[in-house]
């Protein structure tokens, strides 16, 4: 059903000229602007046949993940015909560079039905299969990306030691991968194959960023395929044939938009998404979307005037990636601090400077596609290039904006967390404070999108809400508008020190491995160690929702998960002391006879009844 990066086609490299855009023969229905009233047409007709694929696999997923007196599966059967009573899953993964790319991997391994063992009891494989959408930002839209360019390759097969293995993070993104030859030459190659791609793009006529080298760079990566996957396009993951098929869950990469002579990205900033068919925002500002593919071609008004060509490949797969993380340029500016040769450091840093301080950490969108479109609301409709950066630049660093549009009904989302909130890089909820803030702007950004109340980051650490899984919107009926229930899941030490500066650029096979683990272990809490109803509580965050629409009773189990996951509105503002957390487990406790093991669980399980 699903396919895998080795020996299956994969995304299409269907741009026409590598990396350059490119004029092409216009559709017999010239390409256009639409407004985001409701989902595209293409999304429509796709969540029809993907709720064909997430009602058996929520099926399966309760096979093992059971709530102790309650068929879910059963219920899933009875429900199903009216197809709004079947929940629906959204995942989303925060930003925070490779430490949230791996961290998230983690979750997604855990997630996942393919991953060996995870579907076994106190496991959570197939809450991947039964989700609808996966969404990513900055380093989470890394590895969002990294699966989805890759065929929807299980995170086993990403991070191979085998030869030809994709996560290569050993060799920083200033060296480039290990070609097998030696490695200052492999190097030389790496940039002088950077330089031509975007030197192609510009001599085109198309104006060019920093983000464009940054994009280049990121995906020799986290794109299986020579040179980087240069001519890879985020629309051609629409174009093959399992997503065609509603196979696996719709990928969404989410950025902010920067106004014009804006330094710092606020609070009221537009929030774009990218789709496997679609660039624009649900907010007020742009309140459109245009048609992925042909970016780059000269809209105007949201109309393609009859004198202007069609224009393919702008939406290179690594420029959405870079788009996304725009704030990690300033890895490419610190090049003089490696131990690269002196003359790649200089050819390179040569071509940085001649992009200018300026545009360090923008993606320019040139031709804007939203020219001239919502003139009465978008700063940016008169603008000849669109400003695009971070999607955590706003403060919002977990994705969660495409997932609370009312028109995707998303009942349940697993807010996987690997910020940097702390002074040694634990999240402490902001991200979850940012939207909830948004959601209540007198401005109307938020566009009538209701979210969960959050409390604040002191409570979140004196509270412990940042130690282990928290359910937000527990009780829709104190919502202000239908709002999906947010299982907040945040990075934290279970076998490793999972909190990497958001900068490292490289980690040996064996630190990645060992985040995985630990992004593996937060997902199950340890394998349901920590709690042994952890994964039955999961189930009963994903039918929440569902039971308050088919008026079901809830299961006796359930109430007592909703009592221990549920905040309750408790508070707790004074000022927290340092947050330095200790592992739960030593790594060698996983390796040590069953009775160290067991010891661990249950000081891990006493750690938890303190929480």
């Amino acid at each position: 059903m699903y396919g895998d990066t080795w020996g299956t086609k994969r995304a299409l490299p269907n741009a026409p000229d590598g990396y350059t855009p490119s004029k092409v023969n216009c559709p017999s229905s010239r390409p256009a602007l639409r407004s985001a009233s409701k989902l595209s047409p293409n999304e429509t007709s796709w969540l029809k046949m993907r709720q064909n694929k997430t009602i058996p696999a929520m099926k399966d997923f309760f096979s093992h993940v059971t709530i102790k007196d309650f068929d879910a599966a059963g219920y899933i059967d009875r429900v199903s015909s009216n197809s709004s009573n079947v929940p629906n899953i959204a995942i989303a993964v925060s930003g925070g560079g490779y430490r949230a790319l791996m961290n998230g991997a983690g979750a997604i391994k855990a997630f996942d039905s393919r991953t060996a063992n995870s579907t076994s009891d106190g496991q959570l494989g197939g809450l991947l299969q039964s989700a609808t959408y996966l969404a990513g930002l900055s380093g989470g839209g890394w590895l969002v990306g990294s699966i989805y360019i890759n065929n929807f390759s299980t995170i086993s097969n990403l991070q191979t030691t085998q030869e030809g293995a994709i996560w290569q993070f050993q060799n920083s993104i200033f060296e480039g991968p290990d070609d097998g030859g030696i490695q200052i030459v492999d190097s030389a190659t790496y940039y002088k194959d950077i330089y031509d791609a975007v030197s192609g793009k510009s001599d085109a006529g198309f104006q060019t960023s920093i983000t464009d080298y940054w994009g280049r760079a990121l995906s020799y990566q986290l794109i299986n395929a020579s040179n980087g996957g240069i001519d890879y396009t985020w629309s051609s993951i629409a174009l093959t044939d399992s997503f065609k098929q509603a196979d696996m869950p719709m990928p969404v990469v989410v950025a902010n938009g920067r106004y014009p002579d804006e330094l710092l990205v606020s609070s009221n900033a537009t929030v774009y998404e990218f789709t496997p068919w679609e660039f624009g925002s649900f907010d007020p500002t742009i309140y459109g979307f245009a048609p992925l593919q042909y970016l780059g071609s000269r809209f105007v008004g949201g109309t393609l005037p009859s004198n202007e060509s069609c224009v393919r490949g702008f939406d290179n797969a690594g420029y959405v990636m870079g788009t996304s993380s725009t704030l990690f340029n300033q890895f490419l500016l610190q090049i003089n601090s490696t131990s690269l040769p002196d003359f790649l450091k200089n050819a390179f840093t040569h071509v940085l400077e001649e992009i200018g301080q300026d545009s360090e950490d923008i993606a320019v969108y040139a031709p804007n596609p939203f020219y001239l479109w919502a003139n009465e609301s978008s700063p940016a409709a008169h603008q000849t290039e669109l400003d695009v950066v971070d999607g955590g630049e706003d403060g919002q660093n977990i994705p969660l904006h495409p997932l609370i549009q009312p028109e995707r009904h998303v009942d349940v989302i697993f807010a996987v967390d690997s910020s940097a909130d702390t002074d040694y890089n634990w999240p402490n909820g902001t991200s979850l404070v940012a939207t909830y803030e948004r959601s209540l702007n007198s401005s109307g950004i938020g566009n009538g999108t209701a979210f969960p109340a959050i409390p604040d980051q002191n409570t979140f650490v004196n509270e412990g809400y940042n130690t282990r899984p928290t359910f937000f919107g527990c009780d829709s009926s104190n919502l202000t508008g239908p709002a999906p229930l947010v299982v907040y899941i945040p990075n934290f030490p279970y076998t490793a020190y999972s909190n990497v500066s958001t900068f490292d650029p490289s980690y040996e096979q064996s630190q990645r491995d060992s985040i995985i683990l630990n992004g593996y272990d937060v997902a199950t809490m340890a394998n349901s160690s920590r709690d042994a109803d952890w994964s039955a509580c999961v189930a009963c965050a994903v039918l929440s929702r569902s039971f308050e629409r088919t008026n079901t009773s809830v299961p006796e189990l359930c109430t007592q998960c909703f009592q221990r996951y549920c905040w309750n509105g408790t508070t707790n503002s004074t000022a927290p002391a340092k947050y330095a957390p200790i592992t739960v487990f030593e790594s060698a406790a996983y390796a040590a006879s069953p009775t160290v093991v067991l010891s661990a669980l249950a000081a891990s399980t006493a750690l938890f009844a303190l929480l």
